[in-house]
């Protein structure tokens, strides 16, 4: 036995969006949202056609989005878990969906080409957007304190009606954090669901931006450069 081998190895690190993901998984948790996961690989049925997003909408041109030869595409978003997810469910649902999506944009200080999203939704019979607005509200304060301003404003949204944005105001200035909505009765309808009878709100926030805003980091790209300097301060 080689006595001079020190006893210990170096330790590995969860990545800060991993870190901040799980955070944010929890918190939901506590209010009874289920986790459900699903393929980054999808049909244009459900990343598009089953959330009441039209043929003409600009998402569905190819400088957005990644298709493939077989024509399924990279996931734009994890929002399409929410008709696939309620396939073998029935309401109540409390249902978030932590993953990774992939747009085809250019790459900034503040965009990357694929990202992380938390997609959220409920449905009940008797939800009202008081709901949705309240849960979000709590969210927030758990982030960055019980001081955090917010605000809502009209947003549009082809899968939810109405729509809302959320802002939080961070060292005086408003910056857009996600948006939201209740479900549009055409997607409750791709749900085996009757709108008459039971209502839902929805929202979808990127993770990314919230971790840098969170941590104060300026540049997302440094989040997928493996530079051992930046991960080691998490």
């Amino acid at each position: 036995m080689e006595v001079n081998v020190p006893n210990f190895l170096p330790k590995g690190r969860l990545h800060p969006i991993n870190i901040f993901l799980r955070k944010s998984v929890i918190f939901f948790q506590k209010y009874g949202f289920e986790i459900v996961e699903g393929p980054e690989i999808d049909t244009e049925y459900y990343n598009f056609d089953a959330l009441n997003i039209p043929r003409y909408h600009p998402a569905r041109d190819m400088q957005d989005t990644f298709w493939l030869k077989d024509g399924r595409l990279l996931r734009t978003h994890t929002s399409t878990m929410q008709v696939r997810s309620m396939q073998n469910r029935k309401p109540p649902v409390r249902i978030i969906v932590p993953g990774k999506c992939f747009r085809h944009e250019a790459t900034d200080a503040s965009h990357e080409t694929n990202f992380y999203q938390l997609e959220g939704f409920a449905i009940d019979s008797n939800l009202k957007i008081s709901h949705l607005t309240s849960i979000l509200n709590k969210f927030m304060k758990e982030l960055f304190g019980p001081e955090v301003s917010t605000r809502f404003r009209p947003g549009y949204f082809a899968f939810v009606e109405p729509g809302i944005e959320m802002d939080i105001k961070l060292e005086n200035e408003w910056q857009e954090i996600l948006g939201a909505g209740m479900i549009h009765p055409n997607v409750l309808k791709n749900m085996k669901i009757s709108p008459k009878k039971y209502t839902g709100f929805a929202f979808g926030m990127g993770m990314d931006r919230l971790m840098m805003l969170y941590y104060g980091i300026n540049d997302i790209r440094l989040s997928y450069s493996g530079d051992l300097r930046f991960l080691k301060q998490f």
